[in-house]
């Protein structure tokens, strides 16, 4: 007897999932995902129909064989049938090459259209997404829901239709054949199935806990194999802490390992044993029955033949509604993302930006940042924890205006809420209320791509990705050439580094750009930035952090990339501030005074205190 793979899965499926609450309209919306691929579908069906009838033909030419060929001894009938199995032989092969190429057509395209459409939603949502989603959850819904849910076209259906239409077509011909050997047959089937339902229940219970073992190895591994993460345990001297600690988890993973397949091979070994038995029954049973003339033996090699092919689909069918629920529940989490609406959204009559738009107003703006509900997916633990604390505003009431060209010092202590108002400039979030204008446009009415073209961003880390310095400076400008990304690499401070390198811009950063010091990835960030010209810069001062060199080449490389350009600077540096056209003092979410460095420490009010507490050292070091 064979047991199929899809019949095996059906059992390492976790039967959690039946109990699950489906969305309203779900078939609907999986129909909409398979319409395009109807011509694949009917095909594909038909094909499947064809096999499972195949499955009954070669037990019919068999049981001629003997009663019409070998017993009268026609050696013509039996050349004839046997070059008849052979045709079925070869007719099932194509068939079964046919199914593959309609099932992997259909399989890898809806793939595709679910990893494209989540990919590009999940681009879209707003930073305070990220901020609470882990990275490893939203891969998952890429990976294992989106491969779970094509399933549901693909495997999941054929093994429905194959299975239903084998077990119909089987049983009519045994009835047809003998009816009391049928009826023996399936009086034996409590004994098959109920050691296949007990096993089936073990088997989603390990395959539960092999999945939480695999997840806590994976994440162990991500977090290791980052170059912050290593580099921590290194510094720490953690290296044989940390193998032991993977070598635990590893033997989990080895253990569950032996338990699963044991576990298989006890099933394969009863389902093959009750075969056995049930074989043995039918053949001592229908042997008497040929000794007393009731039918012929070919029809008792038939029945026997057809006997092994009852059991599969029996057992696949029997638990059916965990392989279904399983590819609808997969479905249903891949839609969860997608109905995710992202908070800021372009209006669908969104204009333009105009080009060279180069003033940003805050007026009587007042914002809190979102609750997890209002951003995550709260049903996914994994993926954002509710956050139970009440919202309160982080701006207050903040009205200023930075004219072109004018450059616009934010200082503060931490938490002030500096950062949020240079977010609220690039819109990366929505104000709660009041208006954030750039050109005298409400952000929230004009095109996001417009706004991303007129806005530039330069982070105190900035991201680069594990690329070449080529891709990560045309990621500005894709149609750069390489003279003009060697001059904006010479404005930065950086062309002379590149241009000695071995492999120049093809030159591999690393992941997150470790390769480079943290001046030479600032001075790539604002070259990049250069490189996209925007009229407003909104710039987290890069050079908090970094050694006296490097913090005076990167300020000669932001003097160059403000030029000319409006500019809010979250401040630092005394050097910044005293270069900014006026500066803004945060407090409690509230611009407590604005003016210019002299203006300011004549009031002695709260920039002076700073200056006193943060700044004067700064001050003295530069005379020095």
């Amino acid at each position: 007897m064979t047991v199929s793979w899809e019949t095996m899965r059906s059992f390492a499926s976790d039967g959690s999932v039946t109990r699950q609450r489906l969305s309203p309209g779900l078939a609907r919306r999986i129909l909409r995902y398979a319409r395009p691929y109807l011509r694949d579908i009917v095909p594909f069906l038909a094909l499947v129909v064809l096999a499972a009838v195949l499955g009954i033909v070669n037990p019919l030419l068999f049981k001629a064989i003997i009663d019409d060929g070998i017993v009268p001894r026609n050696m013509s009938v039996v050349v004839w049938l046997a070059v008849a199995v052979a045709g079925v032989a070869l007719l099932d092969a194509a068939l079964s090459l046919l199914q593959r190429w309609y099932s992997a057509r259909l399989g890898e395209g809806l793939i595709y259209d679910l990893r494209s459409e989540v990919f590009d939603h999940v681009q879209r949502m707003p930073v305070a997404f990220f901020v609470r989603a882990q990275t490893g959850a939203l891969v998952s819904r890429l990976n294992n829901d989106v491969i779970g849910a094509q399933r549901a076209l693909t495997s999941t259906l054929s093994s429905v239709v194959s299975n239903v239409l084998s077990l119909v077509l089987v049983l009519a011909t045994m009835f047809t054949l003998s009816w009391q050997i049928t009826l023996i047959a399936l009086a034996l089937l409590p004994l098959f199935l109920l050691p296949v339902r007990w096993i089936g229940r073990r088997l989603q219970r390990i395959t539960r806990e092999q999945m939480k073992v695999d997840a806590e190895m994976s994440s162990l591994m991500t977090e290791r194999f980052g170059v912050a993460g290593a580099m921590l345990a290194k510094l720490y001297g953690r290296a044989d802490e940390e193998a032991a600690r993977f070598s635990e988890r590893a033997a989990r993973v080895r253990d569950m390992g032996v338990i699963s397949a044991m576990y298989s091979r006890v099933f394969f070994v009863a389902l093959t044993l009750l075969a056995s038995l049930a074989t043995a029954v039918v053949y001592g049973l229908g042997g008497g029955l040929v000794l007393t003339g009731a039918f012929q033996l070919g029809t008792l090699v038939a029945l026997a033949t057809l006997l092994n092919r009852l059991y599969g689909p029996l057992t696949a069918l029997s638990n059916v509604h965990v392989d279904v629920m399983t590819a609808l529940v997969s479905f249903d989490r891949v839609f969860e993302i997608l109905d995710l609406r992202p908070m800021v959204r372009e209006k669908p009559d969104a204009a333009e930006l105009p080009a060279g738009a180069a003033d940003v107003e805050f007026d009587r703006v007042s914002f809190r940042y979102p609750a997890s509900d209002e951003v995550s997916l709260a049903s996914l633990e994994s993926v954002a924890r509710k956050d139970s604390s009440p919202a309160h505003d982080v701006l207050h009431d903040v009205s200023f205006r930075a004219a072109p060209g004018e450059t616009i010092a934010l200082v503060g202590h931490s938490g002030a809420g500096k950062t949020t108002i240079t977010n609220l400039a690039g819109r990366l979030y929505d104000v709660d209320s009041g208006a954030v204008r750039i050109g005298g446009h409400d952000v929230r009415d004009v095109s996001l791509a417009s706004l991303y073209r007129t806005v530039g961003v330069v982070t105190q880390d900035p991201h680069m990705f594990h690329d070449t310095i080529r891709a990560n400076l045309t990621f500005a400008r894709p149609d750069a050439t390489d003279e003009e990304l060697l001059e904006a690499l010479r404005t930065a401070q950086l062309g002379h580094l590149v241009e000695a390198l071995p492999e120049g811009l093809d030159t591999v950063v690393g992941d997150r750009g470790y390769r480079l010091s943290g001046g030479e990835k600032q001075r790539l960030a604002i070259a990049r930035l250069l490189l996209k010209a925007p009229p407003i810069v909104v710039l987290d001062e890069a050079t908090a952090h970094l050694d006296s060199e490097s913090e005076a080449a990167v300020q000669a490389a932001l003097r160059t990339a403000l030029s000319g350009r409006t500019a809010l600077v979250i401040a630092h540096r005394l050097a910044t501030i005293r270069e900014a056209d006026r500066i803004l003092v945060i407090s409690g979410g509230r611009i407590a005074e604005d003016g210019t460095h002299a203006d300011l420490l004549s009031r002695d009010g709260l920039y002076a205190e700073l200056y006193r507490t943060q700044f004067a050292q700064q001050d003295t070091e530069a005379a020095a």
